[in-house]
C-alpha cells in the first residue's frame, strides 16, 4: 500500500477530484511515461495503464499525461488500467518541442520546485541557465540553481559574477557527490510532500546527484567524454521517485536546447532587473533598443545594468514574442476551422 500524501495528494486534488465524472475511480500519479503506456503510482502499488479513446485522440499532445500528472483510473487485471480522466495542472513545466515555432511540450506538472543543475566544467553556461529560469518562472515554479563537480578547478569569483544578476531571484548551491556536507542544502531545501524536477543538458551529473541524494543508485549514471567535456544520454525518459524521508523527485533527459514556451515576457523584465529601470523610461512603450531616453539602455551604458544579461534579454524577449505570434495565429486558425465547420453543418441541415 502507498501512501499518496508522500507523492503530493491534497485536499485541493481531492477536491479537484470531486468535479470528476469519474470521481468514485481510483486515483493516483503518473511517474514515467513510456512508448504506449504510463506507469502510475496509486494506493494498490504501481500499475501500467493506457488511455481511453476519447483522451487518446480527443487531446493535443501537450495534454495527454505527463509525469507527475494526477489521474483517475478504471483497474483492470492485476496490475493494469485504463486512464479516464486527468485532474487539472497546476505549475507545469513546458518547453518548446523541438523543430517547431510553437508547439509546447509538457515536462513535469503539479511541480513545487525545479533544480537548474549545471556542471562547473566546459557545461557552464550562464546563458542555458536563463532559459531553464525563465520558463520555470512562468509558472510560478520556484528555481533553484545547483552547480555540481564544485571538487574540479574553477575560477569561483569569475562563476559568482557571471550569475550577479541572477543571485536575487534564486539560492544558488555548489556541490559535489564528493562531499556530502556540500548536498545537505539541497537536500533541505525539499519538504516531504513537494516535488522538485531536475533540468539540465547531459554530463552536468543530474542523475548522480540524484542518486547521492537518495542514498542509493536509483538512475544509471555514465562517465563524462574526456575528449569533449560532454555526457552521454544517460536518462532516457522523465521519472519520478519517492526520496526516503522527503520529497519526490523527477528526473529528465539531458538537453542541448531549451526553446521557450511563454508569451509573458513580463517575467522576462522582472527576471533580468529591467523593470525597477523601465519605469523611468520617457515613453510608456519603450521597447528599450534604441529609443531617446531609455532608462535602460542608460543604465546598461552606466554599467547598472550588465551588458551580456542586456543582450539576453533581448533575445529571449524576441524568442517569446515569437512564440506568442506563432501561438496567437495557430489559435485564429483553430477558431477559423472551427467556424466553418460550424457553417457547413448549418448548411447541410438546411
Amino acid at each position: 500500500m502507498n501512501n499518496l500524501s508522500l507523492y503530493g495528494w491534497s485536499n485541493k486534488l481531492f477536491q479537484l477530484k470531486q468535479n470528476s465524472s469519474y470521481q468514485h475511480l481510483y486515483h493516483g500519479r503518473v511517474s514515467a511515461v513510456n512508448k504506449t503506456n504510463y506507469e502510475v503510482i496509486s494506493e494498490q502499488g504501481l500499475l501500467l495503464c493506457e488511455l481511453t479513446g476519447n483522451l487518446l485522440y480527443g487531446r493535443p499532445s501537450f495534454e495527454l499525461p505527463c509525469t507527475g500528472d494526477w489521474v483517475i483510473f478504471q483497474p483492470f487485471d492485476e496490475d493494469k488500467g485504463l486512464i479516464v480522466d486527468i485532474l487539472p495542472r497546476v505549475h507545469t513545466l513546458y518547453r518548446r518541442k523541438s523543430g517547431t515555432v510553437s508547439d509546447k511540450q509538457a515536462i513535469a506538472t503539479h511541480v513545487d520546485k525545479a533544480f537548474i543543475v549545471q556542471s562547473l566544467d566546459a557545461n557552464f553556461n550562464v546563458r542555458r541557465i536563463e532559459r531553464f529560469m525563465v520558463q520555470i518562472l512562468e509558472e510560478s515554479i520556484q528555481p533553484i540553481l545547483i552547480l555540481t563537480k564544485s571538487d574540479l578547478e574553477f575560477n569561483r569569483r569569475k562563476v559568482n559574477q557571471s550569475l550577479a544578476h541572477l543571485y536575487f531571484q534564486m539560492p544558488i548551491f555548489f556541490t559535489t557527490i564528493h562531499i556530502p556536507e556540500t548536498l545537505l542544502p539541497v537536500r533541505k531545501s525539499i519538504a516531504q510532500g513537494q516535488t522538485a524536477v531536475f533540468v539540465g543538458s547531459s554530463g552536468v551529473g543530474k542523475s548522480s546527484l540524484i542518486n547521492a541524494l537518495c542514498g542509493r543508485t536509483v538512475f544509471a549514471t555514465s562517465k563524462t567524454s574526456s575528449a569533449s567535456g560532454k555526457g552521454r544520454h544517460t536518462s532516457t525518459r522523465r521519472e519520478m521517485i519517492l526520496m526516503n524521508g522527503s520529497g519526490v523527485l523527477i528526473d529528465t533527459p539531458g538537453v542541448r536546447e531549451f526553446g521557450l514556451a511563454t508569451d509573458d515576457s513580463d517575467v522576462l523584465t522582472a527576471m533580468f532587473d529591467v523593470s525597477d529601470f523601465a519605469a523611468s523610461c520617457r515613453f510608456a512603450d519603450c521597447r528599450h533598443v534604441d529609443e531617446p531616453g531609455c532608462a535602460v539602455i542608460t543604465a546598461v551604458n552606466n554599467g547598472y545594468l550588465a551588458t551580456e544579461a542586456y543582450n539576453s534579454y533581448l533575445k529571449l524577449r524576441r524568442e517569446s514574442w515569437h512564440f506568442s505570434a506563432s501561438e496567437h495565429e495557430k489559435r485564429k486558425r483553430g477558431r477559423s476551422f472551427s467556424k466553418i465547420t460550424e457553417e457547413a453543418k448549418w448548411v447541410k441541415k438546411r
